[in-house]
């Protein structure tokens, strides 16, 4: 997929990925699109030869801010999302058939975003992974 329909596909699914209500909580926060994993991303992420990310949050966690943040200048986090494992990953899930591609796409970028969010407000690895469970909308 070409990088700017994969670009539009995310500026379209950021909104539906986060509940409204939490849409206005999220501050200096810029979602990035990258082809793949750096070694050096790999590297500091320990991953194996046959393991990859769908995304990444970097930054302070909205519950780690404290009352100085944002005092002269500061960073904005990052959520990257990873065009080709989501790729991959779509494709899975769309079972090979090319007319479900795009929708398939849709959705493991919706889920990522959603995924990245919640680390962005201090959910852990393995609190966001249960409500993923709970939401019943991570396959």
């Amino acid at each position: 997929m070409p990088i700017d329909q994969f670009e539009q596909i995310v500026a379209e699914e950021f909104p539906l990925a986060i509940p409204e209500k939490f849409q206005s909580l999220i501050r200096n926060v810029g979602v990035l699109v990258e082809r793949e994993l750096s070694q050096e991303v790999r590297k500091e992420e320990g991953l194996g030869e046959h393991e990859t990310l769908l995304g990444l949050y970097h930054g302070i966690p909205a519950t780690a801010r404290g009352d100085v943040y944002g005092v002269g200048a500061t960073l904005p986090d990052t959520i990257i999302l990873y065009q080709a494992p989501i790729e991959e990953e779509a494709w899975h899930l769309a079972h090979g058939k090319a007319e479900l591609f795009v929708q398939s796409v849709r959705k493991v970028v919706r889920e990522t975003i959603w995924h990245e969010v919640a680390h962005h407000f201090g959910f852990s690895e393995a609190q966001v992974r249960r409500r993923e469970q709970g939401r019943g909308d991570h396959s």
